[in-house]
């Protein structure tokens, strides 16, 4: 067998990402988009998740905030099968809290 079948549900478990200087543009997008984001599960970072929330009312699951933990916690839902997707907005060409040391 060259594949291995996958299921994909109606209904996405997505997850929200954004760094700093993206998150306003990721809020946008998801005003934008709101009909849609109406139909699944979503989740994000604690900050991103947050702003999100208060800024169009779409109900998101907050993780810890990327620095803190929060992109590893969604690595893990990965993993484990538990997100079907990720809508990502990064800042090209600027390293992030978590690339620094």
């Amino acid at each position: 067998m060259d594949y291995i079948p996958m299921t994909i549900r109606k209904q996405k478990n997505i997850a929200l990402i954004a760094h700093d200087q993206k998150k306003q543009e990721l809020i946008q997008w998801c005003d934008h988009h709101k009909d849609i984001l109406l139909k699944h599960f979503l989740c994000g970072t604690g900050t991103t998740a947050r702003m999100i929330t208060d800024y169009t009312d779409l109900p998101v699951k907050g993780y810890n905030s990327g620095p803190l933990g929060g992109d590893q916690q969604i690595g893990a839902k990965i993993v484990e099968g538990k997100i079907d997707l990720i809508i990502f907005f990064p800042t090209l060409l600027q390293p992030s809290p978590t690339t620094r040391m």
